[in-house]
């Protein structure tokens, strides 16, 4: 019995019915338009002119909600009256949408009516009718048709339980827009797919953001660390050595707040500058800033770089940023090994360092996440990916990227 009185209680029960009842009146405007075509045909019977009244009434009420700006404005009163968590509508709507709009309306003002109209009857005879029980009598006469209580005594519980209808009349009007609102105001079925789609090309977007900025900034870290100790160590036998340091130091982090503020924008959903479109044209400023640290690459490059464009050209670069970072991190010194083969068809990477006791990883410390985002950035362009040992004390690390997957 608790349960049922409890909806009673609410104020969203009666911020509903609210709203259905300002449907109703709202529908009124349109009842003189609905008239004329009945008024006109006066040789036809009531009971004809009643049924067409109506039927061009619900016609006009349902041509309200083909308007784009009517289902916005229904979504944002279904939220704030009835508590029902709708998404705002889809840019473009199908034409299952537009048909389901009218067919909210016209159930909002079909229940607002007869809402408004038994609950309305309801409280008239429960106010009125305590009013006959100080004479011993209790009548209450609506629209012509009347009825007496034999016993003027059972005017007072006749009267609690006919406001008890009426306020169960609110919530049975709340609880059906409510139930109905997210089959005929919410996502349809197509909505829903393209907002997975959406989400799912958001969380993509991230997820690619996070590898640039994990590439950008962890190869920038390292090597502008190394390239700090070196300045340091030859700052007073070599200056010039130690100013070329600090002029790759600064390079260096200039580029990766680049690529910083471009992915910040982003993650904020700002509209980001211009994305920072490093390729493997840009292999050769990568090579001197590792040389700078310290490092020795000995490239082997065969084919034209420049003629790499798109996708598996930004892959390639990130790929060997990493790959050397990893090298020049984990390392032990030594020759690193390059190969760039660029054809007509692929672009084959391949780095091979010396690894062992004494390398720098100590004080690089490495998140894990190096390798496998590499080998997720190689799989999604369908390319090849390999890494491990290379023999005694040796790393290797080979990706061959299909051409074919360029954008």
């Amino acid at each position: 019995m608790i349960r049922g009185i409890r909806p009673l209680l609410r104020g969203s029960t009666y911020t509903g019915a609210l709203l259905a009842y300002g449907g109703a009146l709202a529908s009124l405007p349109l009842l003189p338009l609905a008239a004329a075509p009945a008024l006109l045909w006066r040789t036809a019977p009531y009971a004809v002119q009643l049924v067409l009244t109506l039927l061009v009434w619900a016609v006009l009420v349902g041509a309200l909600g083909l308007a784009r700006t009517t289902r916005r404005v229904l979504v944002g009163a279904v939220r704030r009256l009835l508590g029902v968590p709708l998404p705002d509508p889809a840019a473009g709507r199908a034409g299952a949408d537009r048909r389901r709009t009218p067919a909210w309306l016209l159930l909002h003002v079909g229940l607002g009516w007869v809402g408004a109209l038994v609950s309305g009857v309801l409280l008239i005879a429960g106010v009125s009718l305590p009013g006959g029980w100080l004479d011993g009598s209790a009548q209450l006469s609506l629209f012509g048709w009347s009825a007496r209580l034999a016993d003027g005594g059972w005017s007072w519980p006749v009267a609690v339980g006919c406001v008890l209808l009426a306020l169960a009349g609110c919530a049975a009007v709340t609880g059906v827009l409510r139930w109905a609102a997210p089959l005929l105001l919410g996502p349809s079925t197509a909505e829903r797919r393209a907002q997975a789609a959406e989400r799912e090309r958001l969380l993509a977007e991230r997820n690619r953001l996070a590898h640039e900025l994990h590439d950008s900034i962890g190869h920038t870290l390292t090597a502008a660390t190394i390239q700090a100790a070196v300045a340091g160590e030859v700052l007073s036998a070599d200056p010039a050595a130690a100013r070329a340091a600090m002029r790759s130091i600064e390079e260096s982090t200039r580029a990766a707040l680049e690529d910083l503020d471009y992915v910040l924008g982003a993650l904020r959903e700002e509209e980001p500058g211009t994305a920072p479109a490093r390729t493997l044209a840009d292999l050769p400023e990568l090579l001197e800033r590792l040389r700078h640290a310290g490092a020795v690459v000995e490239p082997e490059l065969t084919g034209d770089p420049a003629q790499l464009r798109g996708t598996p050209s930004r892959a390639a670069y990130r790929i060997l940023q990493e790959g050397l970072t990893n090298a020049l991190r984990h390392g032990v010194g030594g020759p690193i090994a390059l190969r760039v083969a660029v054809a007509a068809d692929a672009v084959e990477l391949r780095i091979v360092n010396r690894t062992g006791p004494g390398s720098a990883a100590g004080r690089f410390p490495s998140s894990g996440r190096g390798l496998p985002g590499l080998a997720e950035r190689v799989r999604l362009l369908h390319g090849e990916f390999e890494s491990g040992p290379d023999g005694p004390e040796r790393w290797r690390l080979a990706v061959r990227l299909p051409v074919r997957s360029s954008t």
